[in-house]
């Protein structure tokens, strides 16, 4: 009843809202009488902040562009990569006619970011984006409004989450062959148990891990928000905080918790500080301050933009995570898409690198813990595993601003590239991600094409190319060779990305160079051997 109530007062108070606008710029626009009057300015600027203190504020975009690499500028096209249900998967595709750039641009790592679903927008994290494409390839989730969604697409629990997680390392993974994954704040619980049910079954897991103001273990140096959690039972929060969505909305009837209420909550943690705020804004507009008059209206923009949450779901993470601590205490069960339960276990993980980064002064997550998944992460070597703790950042600073780029942006470079390895499907973009290159796809099928019908006195050449690749990368280099006969440089995918082969692989080639050698080289030496036998009888019957 309570969400039916809100809108209808936000429905009531448009008019108001709209008025107050429009009075603004009366009162500011200097073609008008009415900003020649001596109090001009205060009503423009009390008017501004009536309309800012009432609008309502829809999803942000992006706006990502352009970014510079090296002193080039480069264009970013945003596209949706994956469309679930609850979330999109968004790549930020960078383009540039620079030839060198381009190459530099190729070769760079891939980065999933997963952003929270905590009641803000995945846009929350759109400097984090901005500056992590100048040194690699990004992805982000990008978590739709729960009231948007219709029921028919059913609920979202959080072992959905954590589904949607290992979904989406497995989608890069089969384009590129390996990626790295950052996560910040709520996110870093679900991803650490996707990593680690993917690391028990024995798939291929990210090449690092790196986890940013997470409640690990939220039991640590815990925070107003953690207090809440702890204090209130489980029948509280289903009782007083889930809402059906109004008739209004696509996802009518869906049981959430409105972002209306986590925006008042999060407003209750520091009023004065968002009273002070509002009124330096006032002030600003008075003074004529424009570059203080954007910051803020920026800042709000990205601030008051809140989403519904699905009640399962932020009702199991409440349990799960601040009351039961499951994670911690080795109990959490997840289920997977086919139905099976499996225990999430952090100790199995033991080829991925790990980086916890903490702010000094973060209010959300306590200090210690996000540094927590070290010791439950016992299968990674210590040498493999790394903590910062950025001096004098709060719970924002570690991931946007200029701490974030200056202090902790640096360091998590440092450490991606530190593990970074060839993209074992270095050329295969072309054709599982068809609109990367077209013209390169176009060429490739063109000479695998004219490759296919060999003549009978180039066969015999092909042969031993196939061969020597086999020998020195025995599974990725012959692998890549029947789809790309012109493999390039096979010797160098085999320095840092495969183990020294054994010495009895030179004698009988494994993996999928045995069917390549069978079905180039037979015909080439039935062939041979035929035009040997056809000038014997020549010269038998000349000699006769």
């Amino acid at each position: 009843m309570l969400y039916h109530i809100y809108e209808t007062q936000r429905s009531l108070m448009e008019p108001f809202t709209d008025f107050a606008q429009a009075a603004a710029k009366l009162f500011s626009n200097p073609m008008s009488p009415f900003s020649e009057s001596p109090l001009a300015q205060r009503m423009s600027a009390g008017y501004e902040l009536l309309y800012r203190l009432g609008k309502d504020y829809e999803k942000p975009a992006f706006e990502i562009h352009s970014v510079d690499v090296d002193g080039v500028g480069v264009a970013v096209h945003e596209r949706i990569e994956m469309d679930k249900p609850f979330c999109e998967l968004r790549r930020f595709k960078r383009f540039s006619d620079d030839t060198a750039t381009l190459t530099k641009l190729k070769t760079q790592p891939v980065v999933l970011i997963v952003a929270p679903l905590s009641g803000h927008y995945a846009t929350l994290l759109r400097d984090t984006v901005r500056t992590m494409l100048k040194d690699h390839k990004v992805y982000i989730t990008d978590w739709k409004n729960a009231r948007l969604v219709p029921l028919a697409d059913g609920e979202f629990h959080l072992d959905d989450y954590v589904n949607y997680v290992q979904e989406f390392i497995r989608h890069l993974q089969g384009i590129y062959g390996n990626c790295h994954v950052i996560s910040v704040c709520q996110p870093t619980v679900p991803v650490l148990a996707a990593v680690s049910l993917m690391a028990s079954r024995g798939e291929t897991t990210p090449l690092t891990m790196t986890m940013m103001g997470g409640p690990i273990d939220a039991r640590k140096s815990p925070t107003s928000v953690n207090n809440l959690a702890t204090n209130r039972s489980f029948e509280w929060f289903e009782n007083n905080v889930i809402y059906r969505v109004p008739e209004n909305f696509p996802g009518a009837g869906r049981r959430v918790y409105p972002g209306f209420l986590q925006y008042t909550g999060f407003v209750a943690m520091n009023p004065d500080r968002h009273a002070s705020s509002h009124y330096d804004y006032f002030k600003d507009l008075i003074k004529g301050d424009d570059a203080s008059v954007e910051a803020h209206r920026k800042f709000y923009d990205e601030y008051n933009a809140v989403l519904d949450m699905d009640a399962d779901y932020y009702l199991e993470t409440i349990q799960t995570v601040f009351q039961d601590y499951k994670l911690v205490h080795g109990t959490w069960d997840v289920r997977s898409p086919d139905g099976k339960i499996e225990r999430v276990r952090p100790q199995d993980i033991t080829t991925t690198a790990l980086f916890t980064v903490e702010g000094e002064l973060d209010d959300i997550s306590g200090s210690g813990q996000t540094e927590a998944a070290h010791d439950l992460c016992s299968g990674i070597v210590r040498k493999e595993q790394r903590h910062l703790e950025a001096k004098g950042a709060g719970h924002y600073g570690i991931f946007s601003g200029r701490r974030w780029r200056e202090v902790v942006y640096p360091q998590v470079r440092a450490f991606i590239l530190e593990h970074e390895k060839p993209q074992a499907k270095i050329a295969a973009p072309v054709t599982e991600t068809p609109d990367d290159n077209p013209p390169q796809r176009t060429a490739a099928a063109a000479a695998t094409k004219a490759v296919a019908p060999v003549p009978k006195a180039a066969a015999k050449p092909l042969v031993k190319p196939v061969a020597t690749a086999a020998v020195k990368t025995p599974v990725k280099a012959a692998a890549k060779t029947p789809t790309k006969p012109t493999a390039k440089s096979p010797a160098a995918v085999a320095t840092r990305w495969v183990a020294p082969a054994p010495a009895a692989t030179t004698s009988k080639p494994t993996g999928a160079a045995a069917p390549a050698d069978v079905s180039v080289a037979t015909p080439a030496k039935a062939t041979v051997t035929a035009a040997a036998s056809a000038r014997t009888r020549r010269n038998a019957v000349r000699k006769a």
